[in-house]
């Protein structure tokens, strides 16, 4: 019994003096995460407003709150006494044994920093790296997503993706289209440019500067083959590309000119 009262004395004095102080210093750990959550939102807000690019604010404001809450955690632990400098070593010696083991997970980190500071695409751009192709819907520090034409998601590792040939089909406004149409050598080449020259003249968007340009780029073992090259938005060039070899195959019926198939003439003697 003298005990049990002993033990309840104990925890009454814990309570008065060290237990006051944890929860005093849990409240202020409190107010300072909900600060820290109020103040990153705001530095979201002022970012967008100062139109950086999403990728860029997608990682810079997750990173700072989950920083500032750790310095936070380490101050609460050195207020209750509790020795943070052991703490830190062991978290470091943790890094260097996680990082050798994660070689190529910190390669895939430093592309990451690499595509967001030097950012040769960004969140929404239709990419070609790797032998793949497609929009990207996200970049993250070690990965980056992309969504192919039959909806699939290809996670690419930021660390190949920096070390690879990146085309970006999305970064300039203007994309040339360049088709090839072949027509018989028995018929009028001039008719078929003339043709080929009105099916653009449709399309209200095709650049008028440069000019679209339509003339015989090669004489085939079975036809002529006629280059239309011409600019358009980007947005626009896969529907003037569908719209115009539909469009011409038509124009050359109702023309009666021929599009020829492979032949081969053999002569006996």
């Amino acid at each position: 019994m003298d005990n049990f009262v002993a033990m309840l004395k104990e925890v009454g004095s814990w309570a008065i003096t060290e237990g006051i102080k944890v929860v005093i210093g849990l409240i202020i750990l409190f107010i300072l995460f909900k600060l820290t959550n109020f103040f990153t939102k705001k530095l979201d807000k002022l970012l967008n407003r100062k139109l950086l690019e999403p990728t860029i604010i997608r990682v810079v404001v997750p990173t700072t709150r989950r920083a500032v809450k750790f310095v936070l955690t380490l101050a609460f632990l050195d207020y209750l006494g509790i020795q943070t400098a052991s703490i830190t070593a062991a978290i470091a010696s943790a890094g260097v044994a996680i990082g050798l083991a994660l070689q190529g997970s910190l390669s895939n980190l430093a592309g990451g920093i690499v595509i967001l500071i030097m950012h040769p695409y960004k969140i929404g751009d239709y990419v070609q790296c790797d032998g793949y192709e497609g929009t990207v819907t996200d970049i993250k520090l070690f990965y980056t997503y992309l969504k192919t034409g039959d909806n699939k998601v290809v996670v690419m590792p930021n660390g190949k993706v920096s070390n690879e040939h990146i085309v970006n089909v999305n970064q300039n406004d203007t994309r040339r289209q360049d088709l090839i149409f072949s027509i018989s050598y028995n018929d009028d080449f001039e008719k078929a440019k003339q043709v080929i020259q009105d099916c653009i003249g449709e399309l209200d968007y095709v650049l008028k500067d440069p000019a679209p340009f339509v003339n015989i780029t090669e004489h085939a073992s079975s036809s002529i083959n006629i280059l239309a090259r011409f600019w358009v938005p980007t947005n626009k060039y896969w529907d003037s590309k569908w719209y115009l070899l539909e469009r011409v195959k038509k124009a050359f019926d109702e023309n009666n000119i021929e599009i020829p198939y492979p032949q081969l003439d053999v002569h006996e003697k």
